[in-house]
């Protein structure tokens, strides 16, 4: 089983996460592109990580926009798995 995070653990991660913010057992963000083509392979690439992470967002799309949700249910929270892909989920804009 993954191990929570501690509340400053996760500040210090976020403040080298761009856009993203905690809110209350997850981190979110929501990410903007110039059109649906460009936001659906940006979900694309991400899924092919989550799935080889085994680690899943909760999300949505919305034509360019994509609001991500991150957290660990099997954990009840926010662990390193959320940080890692949030970190690839920037790299790829």
């Amino acid at each position: 089983m993954t191990v929570l995070m501690t509340s400053s653990e996760i500040r210090q991660a976020l403040d080298d996460l761009d856009g993203w913010a905690q809110c209350g057992d997850t981190v979110q963000k929501t990410f903007k592109f110039p059109d649906f083509k460009a936001a659906f392979a940006f979900m694309t690439a991400c899924a092919l990580k989550a799935e080889q992470m085994n680690h899943h967002p909760d999300w949505s799309n919305v034509y360019a926009t994509v609001n991500v949700s991150l957290s660990t249910h099997d954990a009840g929270g926010i662990t390193t798995k959320d940080i890692e892909l949030a970190t690839f989920m920037n790299a790829q804009t």
